[in-house]
């Protein structure tokens, strides 16, 4: 599907007030519990999907002719088998998402624009995450367009190391993003009880890193803020990307938006060889590198001052410790060179000896 037909679906998530305010009142939260059955969340968000296909028109069928009829037709030089009226079956109306269908739970986090709730589906019990945006703040940030991008593009990706975001409404003041709710919570705050992570460990989480930045290049999107704040933990120690504020969908085009976190900017941003400073989805390789070395370090590879900070980056200027394996060693400074096209590939990082050593076991 393309973006401008994304973009097209996408126009009425205004930041004005452009629906009617809900009537339906939240009742007393309840425990909430996991069901196992497909929830009909999903169906009204694959259903509602179907909006711009009104009808579905019957093919013309036919009787099969007999052998009169072959013996007809054959002296009449004519078919004798005749196309039935076309006849349209009209779709059942789309369900309209609304606040009234979730009970909501305790906040699982807090962002710059808005919080995220744990959240019951009322009809069938199904969990997930509920992230509320307030229009105002929105207005006043000016992210009023990257919110949509973000929409555009998540909605879109089917991948079991990204977080899903299965639908999305609005009422007159804020934004609803509903979103699979990954049960063991932010990857940040893992790191940093444990300070650092077994290579193992490391290993397994870059590895699934790998397939899913693989599957999001597949799709020429480039997400462009890779982070451990940007990754949340399933409930079976998976990893899932959750944040795409800064993702881009870019076939063919190179980008020169400078954003993301200091610490994870490649050189094509920072550095005076590259004037333009113009980059592709390689930047997400870089981060990549960087990432890995935070896990296994528990500090990030080019940390000081801002422009220290910028210096050491447009250098690749860093120290693997001691502490740290050969092969780690290797596969860090395989990801962090300058120049963009010697850094390792996705399918050469899924078949380096680091990772095939702790995931193949």
């Amino acid at each position: 599907m393309s973006t401008h037909v994304l973009e097209t679906r996408l126009q009425h998530l205004s930041i004005a007030d452009t629906t009617k305010k809900q009537t339906s009142k939240t009742k007393a939260s309840q425990p909430l519990s996991h069901s196992s059955s497909r929830p009909n969340l999903l169906k009204t968000v694959l259903r509602n999907k179907q909006q711009n296909i009104p009808t579905i028109v019957s093919p013309p069928s036919s009787t099969a002719p007999t052998k009169k009829d072959a013996g007809e037709n054959k002296l009449a030089g004519k078919s004798q088998i005749e196309d039935r009226p076309v006849r349209p079956v009209k779709q059942p109306a789309p369900r309209v998402l609304h606040l009234g269908m979730f009970e909501i739970g305790k906040p699982l986090g807090k962002g710059k624009f808005g919080r995220v709730y744990l959240a019951r589906e009322r009809e069938n019990g199904f969990i997930c995450a509920l992230k509320v945006l307030h229009k105002n703040e929105l207005q006043d940030g000016r992210v009023e367009k990257q919110v949509q991008r973000e929409i555009d593009i998540q909605s879109n990706l089917r991948h079991p190391n990204i977080l899903q975001l299965y639908g999305h409404f609005h009422d007159s003041k804020r934004i609803f993003l509903i979103l699979e709710f990954a049960g063991r919570g932010e990857l940040y705050k893992h790191l940093r009880r444990a300070n650092r992570f077994p290579e193992r460990t490391a290993a397994k989480y870059i590895a699934q890193m790998a397939s899913a930045l693989r599957y999001l290049h597949r799709k020429h999107v480039i997400h462009r803020d890779i982070k451990p704040e940007n990754i949340l933990v399933g409930i079976h120690r998976e990893i899932k990307i959750s944040d795409f504020g800064w993702s881009v969908h870019a076939p063919g085009n190179r980008r020169k938006t400078y954003c993301g976190t200091l610490d994870y900017l490649p050189p094509e941003m920072v550095s005076a060889i590259n004037p333009d400073k113009s980059y592709d989805g390689k930047i997400d390789l870089w981060a990549l590198g960087v990432l890995t070395y935070e896990f296994l370090v528990g500090e990030a590879p080019f940390e000081g001052t801002p422009v220290m900070t910028c210096r050491r980056i447009a250098r690749a200027d860093m120290k693997v410790p001691s502490f740290v394996s050969s092969e780690a060693a290797s596969f860090i400074k395989g990801l962090l060179v300058v120049d963009p096209d010697k850094r390792l590939s996705l399918e050469e990082i899924q078949q380096h000896p680091w990772i095939l050593k702790h995931c193949l076991r």
